[in-house]
């Protein structure tokens, strides 16, 4: 897959994750817990991909390295959210399983992005 092809991919990807995050958590029970999760976790879930589309359009390395380090950032925080979420039994594995796999992965693939970037 060439380099162009990916990077549009992943920006599906990290926008489809937080549209899965949004609809799982407009699902959910209002409690207070709850409420304060599912902001926190939106949050975190829609600067993920926020911050990729930005890092994607660096201006300099030096951007970009610092960009991605805020989108890997905020997509471990998701990855915490949807423990916290799964470990509360506030949503089903079968709801967050999936969701988590897929922030995790994520995770990974952002971080090899910063260690192979040089300047």
């Amino acid at each position: 897959m060439e380099k162009s092809e990916f990077i549009k991919q992943f920006k599906k990807r990290t926008k489809k994750l937080s549209l899965d995050i949004i609809l799982l958590i407009n699902t959910r029970k209002k409690t207070e817990a709850t409420k304060i999760i599912s902001h926190q976790i939106i949050k975190s879930a829609t600067s993920t991909a926020a911050n990729y589309r930005a890092a994607c359009i660096a201006r300099s390395k030096k951007e970009f390295y610092s960009k991605i380090s805020i989108t890997i950032e905020e997509a471990d925080e998701t990855v915490f959210w949807l423990e916290l979420l799964q470990e509360s039994n506030l949503a089903s594995n079968q709801n967050i399983v999936p969701l988590l796999e897929e922030a995790n992965t994520i995770v990974k693939v952002l971080s090899k992005a910063r260690k192979n970037t040089s300047f």
